[in-house]
């Protein structure tokens, strides 16, 4: 089974540098996208084998998620159930027959971290319902976090070690995601690995010069480590200023 997560910053135009030539060679069992920034109705997508599931930000041209998935899901659910966290459509849920799929675009501390206070009560609202969903049947939760977790995780650590998205608050989020039982599942087959990223700036030929962090992640239920086949993220692909990632499972 192969999963693919893209935080394609603005679908409409990611559609004209490539997207849908990607997405059928690719061929995912289950597509998914943040940062779609659009509202229903400014983009009809021709995914053919492929149930659609789209959540809306309520402001216009922000944020935004959206699932492709050839199997038709059990059901699905839209943000965490709660409304200060449910306005951005930053979360989709589809259940699956032995797990549940979840889709996340977390919110950026923003410049001079002034929305760090309020991700720390995302990521802890956010783990919890992760956990919740978890006492039914196990979880994979794939998206752009938001978060380099390790110095190994980007180029630059020590001058970045106060900005958006590698505070040691942020950080340490993550490593309670991991210790809640999730597993990271790039370093679960490469521990060591070194200069692979998923985004970089669009500034000072940051791709050009691999200036990047690894933001994008797959994570997964402790109980689904036997069914982990590879990790990849696919850095030579363009569209975006991140790049695709994909999660391979063995089947049941």
């Amino acid at each position: 089974m192969k999963l693919v997560s893209w935080n394609v910053n603005g679908i409409r135009a990611c559609v004209q540098k490539g997207f849908l030539d990607f997405f059928n060679e690719i061929d995912a069992d289950i597509f998914c996208i943040q940062e779609s920034k659009m509202q229903s109705g400014q983009l009809e997508l021709d995914l053919q084998g492929y149930n659609q599931y789209w959540n809306y930000a309520v402001k216009k041209g922000y944020s935004g998620t959206a699932v492709f998935t050839k199997k038709e899901p059990i059901q699905v659910s839209y943000g965490i159930g709660i409304e200060e966290h449910d306005q951005e459509g930053r979360v989709i849920t589809c259940e699956f027959e032995d797990f549940y799929f979840v889709t996340v675009y977390t919110p950026n501390s923003q410049n001079e971290l002034k929305r760090l206070d309020y991700r720390m009560r995302w990521e802890d609202d956010f783990r919890a319902y992760l956990k919740s969903l978890e006492m039914k049947k196990p979880v994979i939760v794939t998206g752009d976090m938001n978060v380099a977790h390790k110095e190994i995780d980007l180029k630059n650590p020590k001058t970045n070690r106060k900005n958006a998205g590698f505070t040691d608050e942020e950080r340490q989020k993550f490593t309670e995601l991991l210790d809640a039982g999730f597993i990271d599942t790039f370093r679960y087959f490469y521990p060591e690995q070194e200069g692979i990223y998923s985004w970089w700036s669009y500034r000072f030929k940051a791709r050009e010069k691999n200036a990047g962090w690894r933001i994008d992640y797959f994570c997964v239920s402790e109980c689904l480590k036997d069914r982990l086949q590879d990790a990849q993220i696919l850095t030579n692909v363009m569209g975006s200023d991140h790049c695709p990632i994909v999660l391979e499972l063995k089947d049941k």
